[in-house]
């Protein structure tokens, strides 16, 4: 595992600490932040850069199509922040929207060991849950799946961002993910290996569903 490359990242209200290396380009190494986009999850160097970008932005939701919508637990992750109003996924099609899939990978990859999937999206469908309230949707976290998967795999990587973890997050994904499985008519389960986290999410959901 090479040695993590940028330390912290601000996104939206947060500043999230690094865990692992992520192949950003070779200038972006080596930083003490990075912002990104919570919208369109573009990544910039500079705080002055990023807050012009931010002004000009429009995109208030991930691209591609809303495809669920529940009322949100009432959950914050900053005391100081208002609960959100619901819970959104939306699906994005690597194929059509190649450059947000791009930077969501190298996002994930931020907080994922073992994940090799970067550039080559075009095969992957992204799923990406966000809070919702009056100023957009706010990404916490995604899980991705082949198109056509060979071996049948429903799910292919999980990621719930680190101040989102613990409130449930990570088996709404799952069982969203086992949903579109038999609306498709398939069965299958999860590609492996998993990482740790992805594990004891995927533990934790079979533990409740076999109860």
């Amino acid at each position: 595992t090479l040695p993590k490359n940028v330390n912290r990242i601000i996104l939206g209200p947060f500043e999230i600490s690094t865990w692992y290396f992520s192949p950003y380009p070779e200038d972006f190494w080596h930083r003490r932040e990075l912002f990104i986009c919570e919208y369109t999850l573009k990544y910039m160097k500079k705080q002055k850069v990023f807050a012009q970008y931010a002004a000009a932005n429009t995109a208030r939701s991930p691209p591609g199509e809303e495809i669920y919508r529940v009322p949100a637990p009432g959950l914050s992750a900053i005391a100081s922040l208002p609960p959100p109003e619901d819970l959104t996924v939306f699906e994005v099609d690597g194929s059509e929207d190649k450059v947000y899939c791009q930077c969501l990978c190298l996002l994930a990859k931020l907080f994922l060991d073992h994940k090799t999937l970067y550039y080559d999206v075009d095969p992957f469908l992204f799923y990406v849950l966000c809070e919702r309230d009056a100023e957009g949707h706010h990404i916490v976290g995604y899980f991705s799946k082949e198109k056509h998967s060979a071996d049948g795999n429903v799910l292919a990587c999980i990621l719930v961002l680190p101040p989102h973890q613990r409130k449930g997050y990570g088996k709404l994904l799952i069982s969203i993910a086992y949903e579109l499985a038999v609306r498709e008519g398939k069965t299958g389960s999860p590609e492996k290996p998993l990482s740790d986290l992805g594990k004891l999410t995927f533990q934790s959901f079979w533990a409740l569903a076999l109860l």
